[in-house]
């Protein structure tokens, strides 16, 4: 089962077509972190993170993750060992926070990219998330919450994401 990200508005699984939203300068093989590019390739995904203070579990085969208040992602160069990778909010260290105010992150699976040896400043905090808007992204990929739910019940745990 592959998630395929045709063009910058049209996310594909199986013969499901969603509209979707990528990075605002749009995709690219040479992802750089703040470049506000979505990367091209094939990945895996990750797990699902959620709210669970907002959302209840959703129908998945994916493994879910509730977020907790303390929970971000590293996208602070300057700390290579955390970089792309789950971690706690510290004040020392830059990262993405995904306990949010706003509804972006109340569902968001990872994507596999610049994941297993990851390299500082190559891109981080690569995510399948919610938008309201389909406005440009930082990078990620973006659904509305119905497509998401949709998209869950489809995906499976080896499934991967290609960008085009």
């Amino acid at each position: 089962m592959t998630i395929l990200v045709k063009n910058k508005h049209t996310l594909q699984v199986d013969e499901f077509k969603f509209r979707c939203s990528i990075g605002k300068n749009g995709s690219t093989v040479k992802k750089k972190e703040g470049d506000k590019k979505t990367p091209k390739g094939t990945f895996e995904i990750q797990h699902l993170y959620f709210r669970k203070d907002r959302k209840k579990n959703p129908s998945t085969l994916l493994k879910c993750i509730e977020i907790k208040k303390n929970m971000g992602w590293c996208d602070d160069i300057n700390f290579p060992k955390k970089y792309n990778k789950l971690c706690k909010i510290e004040k020392k260290v830059k990262s993405e926070k995904l306990s949010r105010k706003d509804n972006k992150y109340d569902f968001l699976i990872p994507i596999k990219y610049n994941f297993k040896k990851p390299i500082s400043g190559r891109g981080s905090c690569i995510f399948i998330h919610l938008t309201k808007d389909y406005k440009p992204t930082a990078g990620c990929i973006a659904l509305k919450e119905k497509d998401f739910l949709i998209m869950l019940k489809l995906i499976r745990k080896n499934s991967k994401i290609k960008i085009v």
